[in-house]
């Protein structure tokens, strides 16, 4: 057998793989892992990189259930709103904003605690950037705000309709008040600023997805793929290779031609490939556009984003029937209600069907979604953007009832589901050391505050599953990948600490010492 071309030694390795759980050296020739133990290192020749890793633990590479990468740096830039607790923080960041092309100000990670439950409006925009175009994201991805200026650019003046559940909101006068929820209402307000210029987002990208590596990450399902998306991707791979390989899902939204969409199931890269379709059911609870069966405090969260919930269920099937995977963010539990009854019976060809982000399920929902064979994709950091004590703006819409039952990760696995983990950067930080902390302390790692729901709180191993087995166990790949066994993809995570067994606090500072990702070496530490 001809020699490795990567030689990792020095290592505890979970492999994950029942038939053969631990090992101490892996040989790397392309990308699939030829040999462990010993045999390994009879395959070193002259040639070989060895990468000897000092003790660390390595386990299958991690992959990210649920990322935006291109949408992030393209959308999510300008002004990082995330750290303000309310207003004042909010008119301390705007009164520093630096102004962009034609005068914009963009932002950011506005989380909607920051108004403390009175209404989201622009007027704090105006009154600290008078006359200045600027445009918000709020942190949710699903709702914005924009200056009144902004609005006049855009040429929205008053209430709008769309083919889809948006809005733009107004007043009782029919006023615009700047806040634009879902991305139909937010896309006239978007189509009018001056965009990134390719070269940029082209630098951004590479930047990202080295520090994703660097946190461990070896692959990522991209949870939308617009032509631009595509393209940008095709003009980074003719520099240099992308550090992270990525699966992506385009949208399909009302009207969408969805011949097209299939037609895009294959288009690749040497790193990236169209491997799905995205839907949305709903959008978020504390904008209101969630489905829940009852609801929220204010009368809101009621209504699907199709407006027409059967036309979306014959479109998933049609894609089922195309033996393309669907993946279908529904947050509420109407949402996921409906998803689930729309998989009933319905042959799915050997694909896992998912379902995105499932805030509050009871357990029954839970069992049901389990029984039908759909895939759960979970983002376990989303709990940060609520409190145990249930004063925080989702729990509040919710109420406790609901709000116990928030992201419901262990009841998935003990139900004998498949649990996927996630970020959605940019709505939460991507590094992946801190979604497996999540993920088992239901709080952020390196704090003492209340956990949320600690008894959804994952065991170490279940969290590990969730970003390696379970997740190639979503994409189909589990024959080749998600393991470390000969004949597997190459795709390694190399930990200074036992992911498992190290605290969980430890853990989500711990140093990655090695990254491969389809043999690959994409980060190694110095």
């Amino acid at each position: 057998m001809s020699a490795a071309d990567v030689l990792v030694t020095g290592t505890t390795v979970r492999t994950l793989d029942p038939a053969r759980p631990t090992a101490s050296a892996i040989a790397v020739r392309g990308d699939r892992i030829v040999a462990l133990d010993d045999d390994a290192l009879a395959l070193r020749g002259p040639g070989t990189e060895v990468v000897d890793l000092g003790g660390a633990t390595t386990t299958p590479g991690l992959v990210d259930g649920h990322m935006h990468p291109v949408m992030g740096i393209s959308s999510f830039d300008g002004l990082d709103l995330s750290w303000c607790r309310d207003l004042d923080d909010v008119r301390a960041a705007l009164a520093g904003a630096e102004r962009g092309p034609e005068g914009w100000v963009t932002g950011f990670g506005l989380d909607h605690n920051a108004f403390d439950g009175t209404p989201v409006t622009n007027r704090i925009l105006d009154e600290v950037l008078p006359n200045a175009p600027v445009f918000i994201n709020l942190y949710d991805g699903h709702s914005a705000l924009a200056s009144a200026t902004a609005l006049a650019r855009a040429g929205v003046t008053g209430p709008r309709t769309f083919g889809q559940r948006s809005e733009v909101v107004c007043d009782e006068f029919g006023r615009p008040t700047g806040h634009l929820l879902e991305h139909a209402a937010m896309e006239p307000v978007r189509a009018v600023i001056p965009p990134t210029p390719a070269a940029e987002l082209r630098r951004r990208l590479v930047e990202l997805l080295g520090g994703m590596a660097a946190s461990g990450l070896t692959g990522g399902n991209v949870m939308d793929g617009a032509e631009s998306t595509l393209n940008l991707l095709a003009q980074v791979e003719d520099e240099t290779d992308l550090p992270v390989r990525l699966r992506l899902a385009p949208w399909c939204m009302p009207g969408d031609d969805i011949d097209e969409r299939i037609a895009l199931q294959g288009r690749r890269g040497r790193r990236w490939e169209v491997a799905a379709v995205k839907f949305f059911i709903d959008g978020t609870v504390e904008g209101g556009t969630a489905w829940l069966e009852h609801a929220d405090c204010l009368g809101q969260n009621t209504d699907a984003l199709w407006l027409d919930t059967e036309e979306y269920t014959e479109a998933v099937r049609r894609f089922a029937a195309a033996k393309v995977q669907t993946a279908t963010h529904a947050i509420g539990d109407a949402g996921v209600r409906h998803v689930v009854d729309g998989f009933q019976g319905v042959e799915t060809h050997g694909v896992r069907h998912r379902i995105e982000h499932l805030e509050t399920l009871p357990i029954g929902q839970v069992r049901r979604l389990v029984a039908t064979g759909l895939v759960a994709s979970m983002q376990p950091s989303h709990t940060a953007y609520t409190k145990a004590d249930h004063s925080d703006a989702w729990s509040t819409r919710l109420g406790t009832e609901r709000a116990n039952r928030a992201w419901r990760c262990r009841d998935v696995r003990e139900s004998g589901g498949i649990l996927v983990l996630g970020s959605d950067w940019p709505i939460a930080g991507y590094d992946a050391r801190e979604v497996l902390g999540f993920a088992r302390l239901r709080r952020r790692p390196g704090t003492d505050i209340a956990p949320v729901t600690p008894e959804q709180a994952l065991t170490g191993l279940m969290a590990l599953e969730g970003m390696t087995t379970q997740a190639a166990i979503a994409d189909g790949t589990a024959s080749h990948a998600g393991r470390i066994a000969v004949g597997c993809r190459a795709d390694l995570t190399a930990f200074a600490v036992d992911p498992v067994d190290a605290p969980a606090d430890e853990l989500a500072d711990a140093p990655i010492r090695l990254t491969v990702s389809a043999g690959l070496i994409t980060h190694r530490a110095g």
